[in-house]
Formats: structure tokens, sequence, C-alpha cells
């Protein structure tokens, strides 16, 4: 069971404030003909391409800043949700899991998409929340709004460029934060006027005009970033489950071990789908069937926090305090004078996360 922090917070409150413009139908409305997703994209469009999982480096095309424009109304987040949140402690009985993957990109790349990772989900009907950067949003337009059409998938904040928001301040640690929200309602609008969505109103309404659940880069935050992220109506989402994906030496078989031994009732789930996620793809048929056969339901996060009552820190971190501090330093973070086997894991895991360094590789 998901340790509960002394502060608490209602589900009420998160039911409230969390998931964003979610109306209720109208009543007595007929169902649409066509869902949202299968209205705009053939199966075609939504399958994994060869080479697109892939990153590519030297490509400087998407580094720019956000186009101007007024981001949708938001409230700053009550103080009963303010600071990091890890899990959540739930109801006896009730066994969800949050499965969560960044799509992050840094700046001189476009990142890739893990077609097989979320073709899988589909198949099997799983749901998940993708942390997504302002970069990949703008340089994967046409694979966002399939994402953002997708019932499956909550599509959440994962920061403009994947910097360290530690380090960052003023103006920059604001363009960090906005950044993906500009970038976000500018698909929306955008996608509003595509003529598929005409045959899909109610599905349409249903898809979040602003996102409102942040990830910080590195898992790395102080108090003035998390305030920042807070003050911009966003929940902080961390993890109490670290896959270590990020690693190339992270097989597919320790990844779903890992997920398997760590996952209780209200977890949340770290994994990758841009392509820094060597293995994840294949781990997740691994995983998924057992977590299943156990009772386990998976729900987005939004949903997780509905269900329950968060479990809140001050200060953010993969598995243990203080263990991402070492990003403050980018420049030696992964260039320690380590044991093999630890280095190796740290080098691996390079410009994709870096929570490898506290998973075994077994």
């Amino acid at each position: 069971m998901c340790r509960l922090a002394t502060l608490l917070a209602t589900a009420t409150v998160v039911l409230a404030f969390g998931t964003g413009s979610m109306p209720a139908e109208a009543a007595g409305q007929t169902a649409p003909a066509q869902s949202l997703l299968d209205a705009c994209f053939t199966p075609a469009d939504l399958a994994m391409r060869p080479g697109e999982k892939t990153p590519r480096k030297g490509q400087r095309g998407f580094d720019r800043a956000e186009e101007p424009r007024t981001l949708r109304a938001f409230d700053s987040v009550p103080a009963p949700l303010r600071g990091a949140i890890r899990c959540v402690k739930l109801p006896p009985g009730e066994n969800l899991v949050a499965l969560t993957f960044d799509l992050c990109e840094q700046p001189g790349e476009i990142a890739g998409y893990d077609g097989a990772l979320i073709d899988y989900l589909r198949r099997e009907g799983v749901k998940a929340t993708l942390f997504i950067g302002g970069k990949w949003l703008r340089s994967h337009e046409p694979r966002a709004r399939q994402l953002m059409a997708d019932p499956l998938f909550e599509v959440a904040n994962h920061a403009a460029a994947h910097r360290n928001l530690r380090l960052l301040s003023g103006k920059r640690l604001t363009e960090e934060i906005e950044g993906p929200q500009l970038a976000y309602e500018a698909i929306h609008d955008n996608f509003a006027k595509a003529q598929c969505v005409r045959a899909a109103p109610e599905d349409w309404r249903a898809v979040p005009e602003r996102m409102s659940l942040f990830r910080f880069p590195f898992g790395a935050c102080n108090k003035a970033s998390l305030d920042a992220v807070n003050d911009a109506g966003l929940l902080a989402i961390q993890w109490d489950v670290s896959t270590g994906d990020p690693a190339p030496t992270q097989s597919a078989q320790a990844i779903a071990r890992q997920i398997l031994r760590s996952t209780r009732p209200g977890s949340i789930v770290i994994g990758h789908a841009n392509g820094r996620g060597f293995n994840t793809a294949a781990a997740l048929p691994l995983a998924i069937p057992k977590l299943k056969a156990q009772g386990y339901r998976f729900v987005t996060v939004s949903e997780l926090l509905a269900a329950g009552t968060p479990e809140i820190v001050s200060a953010c971190y993969n598995l243990k305090p203080g263990d991402t501090d070492r990003y403050d330093n980018l420049a030696t973070a992964f260039r320690r004078n380590l044991p093999k086997a630890t280095a190796a894991k740290r080098a691996g895991s390079r410009g994709g996360g870096g929570w490898a360094a506290t998973v075994k590789t077994r």
C-alpha cells in the first residue's frame, strides 16, 4: 500500500481540480456514429512506422520559442495539493495503478515515438498518462493529435525542452512551464477546426482544453520551481515505481520484474515512449498481463487522484530524497568515478532521465 504523507488532501478536491475541462454529456443526446479517433485517423495512421522510434540528433528546426497566445484561464493549485505527488492511498480493495510514459525532447534533436508501445496499450485497452515536452508536441503534431483524441490516454506537461528547472529562474523558468501549455492549446485549437472533429462532437468535448499535470525533467525540482508549477495551475506528478528504462542495459525482463516487484495499489509507474525507453515496449507484455491477473486496473493519473488521497512530499526525487540532485551538473552527472556496472547504467540514460542509477539490471 502506498505510504500516506502527513499532508492530507481529500479526493473531492482532487476530483474538482485535477481533470481539466471534461463536460458531462447532455441528457438524452445520441452517441456519435464514430469515435473521434476513428473519424480522424485510419489504422495505418495510428500504427508504428519503421525508424520512428529513433531520436535524430542535429535537428534544430524546432528550437524556438512558442508563438504567443493567451492561455486558457486557470486557478493555482490549492494548498492541500501543493507539492510533489508520488502515489495515491486508495480505499481497501481498489487495486488501481497509473502507467506514465515521458516523451522528452531536448534542444538540437527530434526525439522518437515508440509506436510499438502505444500500439500495445491500444490493443490491450490499457490507459496511461503521457508527459510530453513542448518541443515534442510541435515536432510530432500528427502523433500529438492522435494521443489527444484517444480516450485511453491523458496528455500532460513535461516542460518545454527537458531542462533542469532547479537551475532556472524568472523568464526561463516560466518559459519551460508555459511552453508546453502554449503548444498544447495551439494544437487543440487547430485540431478543433478539422472536419473530422464534427463527426464525433461528444468525444471532442471530452478532450481537455488545457493540461493540468506536470512532470519535472530529471525528476528534479526545488521549492521555487515547485511553487512556480503549482502557481501555473499544474499538479506536480512524480512516481513511486521507476523502471530504469532509459538505460540500454535495462532488459525487458528487468523492467518487467521491477514493475511487478514494486507496484502497489495507488502506484505511479514511470517509463519512456520517446525512443529512450529502449526495452520498454517489450517489457509491457511481460508485466501487464500479470498485473491484470493480480486484479490491477489501469487508470490515468487524474483518475487515480480522484479515487483516493495523494501522497504529497515537499521535494522531488526518484526513489529516495536527494537522488536527483546530481543533475544540477549535467556535465558530470553521468561521468563520475563509479563502479563499472553503475557507470554503464548512467551513461546509457544520458538525455533520457537517468532513473537507472537506482534500479538493478539483473
